[in-house]
């Protein structure tokens, strides 16, 4: 076992998080969009809701926005591939995770994660986001501060000891 090992809190992994939608998603979910040709999301009926939300009119929502499977399936499945890329070039780290100095690893072995490890933790996401984010608030009360996609995948998100410059 690794000695020194300080395990990364709730807010700088939501943090890392936030950034990594900002890196990552956000540029995936714009190509996506454009190669779909605007057919992955309905912007205008969703526009025309927040406005009639906005309004106070209470059935603002009542028309839901066209979405596209097909797209919605080739977005998440982007994410996960660049997701990979970079955990594998960054041995366990996206970039919110490197600006922040924290990586993901092998919870015995503090080692760089597997793929088999990476795919689980990330539909593991899915289930800690049911019911009411549970499976991330977790982390906040516990010493290891893991989550339960972490627990599924056998990895912790731990601050990396290594040189900051490597990126």
């Amino acid at each position: 076992m690794k000695e020194n090992i300080t395990y990364a809190g709730f807010w700088i992994r939501f943090l890392a998080s936030l950034l990594d939608t900002l890196f990552l998603a956000v540029p995936v979910g714009i190509l996506i969009y454009f190669l779909s040709d605007g057919a992955w999301f309905d912007f205008s009926q969703f526009g025309q809701n927040m406005a009639n939300a906005m309004n106070g009119n209470p059935h603002a929502m009542n028309v839901t926005p066209h979405t596209s499977t097909k797209w919605e399936l080739l977005f998440e499945v982007a994410v996960l591939s660049v997701t990979m890329i970079f955990w594998k070039k960054w041995r366990g780290a996206t970039p919110g995770k490197k600006l922040l100095n924290v990586k993901i690893v092998d919870a015995k072995t503090f080692q760089d994660i597997s793929n088999k490890q990476a795919i689980i933790r990330s539909f593991g996401y899915i289930l800690s986001s049911l019911p009411f984010l549970f499976g991330f608030i977790i982390a906040a009360f516990r010493r290891d501060k893991r989550t339960f996609h972490d627990f599924l995948a056998q990895t912790a998100v731990i601050y990396d000891d290594r040189d900051v410059s490597s990126f």
